[in-house]
């Protein structure tokens, strides 16, 4: 994750950043797992940089992807382990591997990407003079648990670098002329992290699951102006776990306090971004009705002025390709939208504005059709302060300027995919009409494609990818003292039973038709037999959905319900 020179011994690991001007090296005991800063000058080996591709620079400042990582064992040896823990140990480092692989990894050496420009801005000198990792804002450290022990010791903090994850994306432009940045960095949260299913709702803290920040940033002759949206799941206590059917009926908790949870979250978010207007976007009828309703309760007994509930059917709105009537919704928020503004700060440093609001858009995934509504938003907030900042000229429009317009919606529906991939396993649903402005056939033909192969890994590979992210984060340890670990649950008999069974009686169904007995109603009677047989077991395989899907075996239970 880092320029370095490094040596390995049976004893220590010494680690010198190439890129810092300094002759200390980081000594890491491979026993006591021990650090300290070593006077060692001379060079240990050949300079080696680990994979990583610049993304771009963001005020100056050199922002990477991290495209490969090294997984380095402290142990010298594994030959200590019996059997069983060998098997498991293969079982962790697949995972931990699983989570570097996914796409989305960014840091850079001498920036916080962990906070948007506003909350740069309104620091103390303090703040300024603390290192990247003290200062770092912990909701969007990806790496926070592998750095713990680097946390208590200020001197290693210049040997490791916040990491977040989601999606960045850097184009110079050109509007009349006028050269300028534009970005968009987007923030996963690794507080109540997971994938599609099994992570909803909110946990005791009041974190959000799929929480995701996204900023929106230019740059333009010394000017710089920023938007800043949020996403996250639906905030109280809900769940919606995968059982074979293509789209499993959510649940709302009948035991425990929502209010609480609910009120902890809103706190936290206006502390942090201001007034907040929600965004719900999930359908109004069908199995997402109760849990619109139940969002609309809970804010009016919230009884927060600073929070405000905006429901906007997205579906039936945008039924029969009339995206048109996504305009309703932002005409509906124009006023508020105009009210909270964004942040703008002009060639001297200056702070013009503020932005004073948070969008906090919503729909089942946090994925698709939210991405859709704050690209939205997003255009109308850029329109402004391209004005401001003197590239768009009065009356002139960002939809008219073709070049910079393919260019916003691409990158919007590249934000999107890296999002729904984190997060559902796939790209994202919709992303023609974020692309072009348009639903097209061939979109439809995708979305179906994308659908089938979330509806593939949300039953039958999310488990692996949920324990995979605990294990990351911390939220499972490893007690090398334990003789047996979760991974191994035995299966109950009809997990294999019931499948065979199925497979079978449907086969001989087939093989019937196509081998026709003497007779018809002999052939009849075979196919009703088998058909009957693969049809009932079917349905009990269906009844029994949830033992026959993938499940998280790492997870606390309360985490999952």
């Amino acid at each position: 994750m880092f320029v370095y020179q490094g040596h390995t011994t049976p004893e220590k690991f010494y680690i010198e950043a190439c890129d810092d001007g300094s002759n200390d090296v980081l000594s890491i005991d491979r026993v006591s797992t021990e650090m300290i800063l070593t006077g060692m000058l001379s060079r240990l080996c050949v300079c080696k940089t680990l994979p990583k591709k610049k993304v771009g620079d963001l005020l100056g400042h050199a922002v990477w992807k991290a495209m490969d990582f090294d997984v380095i064992s402290y142990k010298k040896t594994v030959l200590h382990l019996t059997d069983n823990q060998m098997q498991d140990n293969k079982a962790f480092l697949s995972m931990i591997n699983s989570v570097l692989l996914t796409d989305g990894f960014y840091f850079a050496t001498d920036y916080d990407l962990t906070h948007t420009l506003q909350r740069l801005a309104n620091t103390s000198p303090e703040f300024q003079e603390m290192s990247l990792l003290e200062r770092a804002d912990q909701r969007f450290v990806w790496n926070g648990h592998l750095l713990r022990e680097f946390m208590p010791q200020p001197e290693l903090h210049r040997f490791a670098f916040p990491v977040v994850h989601g999606f960045i994306i850097m184009k110079s432009c050109c509007i009349n002329g006028k050269i300028f940045d534009w970005n968009i960095i987007s923030r996963r949260s690794c507080f109540r992290a997971g994938v599609r299913y099994y992570v909803r709702g909110i946990d005791s803290e009041g974190h959000a699951a799929n929480f995701v920040e996204t900023e929106q940033i230019v740059q333009c002759s010394g000017g710089k102006a920023s938007f800043v949206q949020t996403r996250g799941s639906i905030p109280f206590y809900w769940s919606q776990r995968p059982n074979l059917k293509y789209k499993p009926k959510p649940q709302i908790s009948k035991t425990i306090d929502h209010l609480d949870g609910f009120q902890r979250h809103f706190d936290s978010q206006i502390i942090i971004y201001g007034k907040q207007v929600i965004l719900n976007l999930i359908d109004q009828k069908g199995s997402e009705k109760q849990l619109e309703q139940a969002f609309d309760k809970m804010v009016s007994s919230l009884g927060n002025g600073m929070v405000k509930y905006i429901a906007f059917d997205f579906h039936k709105e945008c039924s029969r390709m009339r995206w048109h009537r996504l305009q309703i919704l932002v005409d509906m928020v124009t006023e508020m939208q105009d009210e909270y503004g964004y942040f703008l700060v002009d060639v001297d440093g200056n702070v013009l504005v503020q932005q004073e609001g948070m969008f906090r858009s919503n729909c089942m995934d946090c994925l698709d059709r939210t991405n859709v509504i704050q690209s939205l938003l997003a255009r109308r907030s850029l329109q402004s302060q391209l004005e401001r900042l003197g590239v768009l000229h009065m009356g002139q429009r960002i939809e008219d300027q073709s070049d910079f317009e393919k260019i916003y919606k691409n990158a919007w529906a590249d934000n999107a995919n890296a999002c729904a991939k984190q997060y559902a396993g796939t790209g994202a649903l919709k992303t023609d009409f974020t692309r072009t402005g348009k639903r097209t056939q061939w979109g439809l033909v995708m979305d179906g494609w994308n659908s089938m192969i979330r509806y593939y890994k949300n039953n039958f590979s999310d488990g692996f990818r949920q324990d995979s992210i605990d294990l990351f984060l911390g939220n499972y340890s490893i007690d090398e003292a334990d003789m047996t670990t979760p991974l191994h649950e035995t299966k109950d008999w009809k997990f294999l039973t019931l499948p065979i069974i199925m497979v079978v009686a449907f086969s001989m169904c087939i093989i019937c038709l196509l081998m026709a007995g003497d007779t018809w109603t002999e052939t009849l009677a075979y196919v009703l037999f088998w058909g009957t047989a693969s049809f009932v077991t079917a349905g009990v395989i269906l009844f029994n959905g949830r033992e026959f899907v993938d499940a998280p075996k790492l997870v606390q239970k309360e985490k999952m319900d």
